[in-house]
């Protein structure tokens, strides 16, 4: 009988632990866009969508060039559930209504050929209180794709638009423990932004 319920309790915690979130990064963040030393890593949040740029007029008069118009992506948690979005502002915006806008603060090259930029920006509450509110700021990781493309834009193409493929891991930092936000969980971000953050 109590062999059993060692059994029992033991296959509980185990099972238990399984599903207690890694908060641990899973790069190591580079010291240009860390943020300050009071705040903690509060969640990370896998993005899959695009990068939007449209072909403009440059300054030289008959040339163009893609300019970064928006991102537009998906934002997921470690079960791979849509959690929310991000887009133009740049802003991440919770199902539960809490949103995020950002300010770049310092951006980075990625390390992968072929990305967008590494950055850190600061952020602040624009939308309800929920599990975005409390983040000030926002590390943008682990990007793949999104960068403008390399042809396609001269003065006769003007107005045109690219949606380029793109996958990140956005770090949410926040003032004291993470615990208290939900989502608090790691979730890998191979699903990847220009600097359209």
């Amino acid at each position: 009988m109590h062999r059993k319920l060692l059994a029992i309790s033991l296959a509980i915690a185990v099972s238990a632990c399984a599903q207690m979130p890694n908060m641990a990064p899973t790069v190591q963040v580079p010291d240009r866009i860390k943020g300050p030393a009071n705040e903690s890593l509060a969640m990370i949040v896998a993005a899959k969508g695009v990068q939007i740029y449209e072909c403009r007029a440059s300054k030289d008069v008959g040339t163009a060039e893609w300019v970064l118009v928006a991102p537009e992506a998906d934002l997921f948690d470690p079960r791979g559930k849509k959690v929310g979005r991000h887009y133009a502002g740049p802003r991440w915006e919770s199902r539960d209504g809490s949103t995020i806008a950002g300010t770049l603060k310092e951006r980075i090259d990625a390390p992968q050929a072929d990305a967008i930029p590494w950055l850190l920006l600061t952020a602040k509450s624009v939308g309800a209180e929920g599990s975005f509110s409390k983040v000030t700021n926002v590390q943008r990781v682990s990007t793949v794709g999104g960068t403008a493309p390399k042809s396609g834009c001269s003065s006769a193409s003007v107005g045109q638009v690219a949606r380029m493929p793109y996958t990140a891991d956005y770090y949410f930092l926040a003032a004291g423990t993470h615990s208290a936000l939900p989502y608090a969980t790691l979730v890998r971000g191979s699903v990847g932004s220009a600097e359209g953050y």
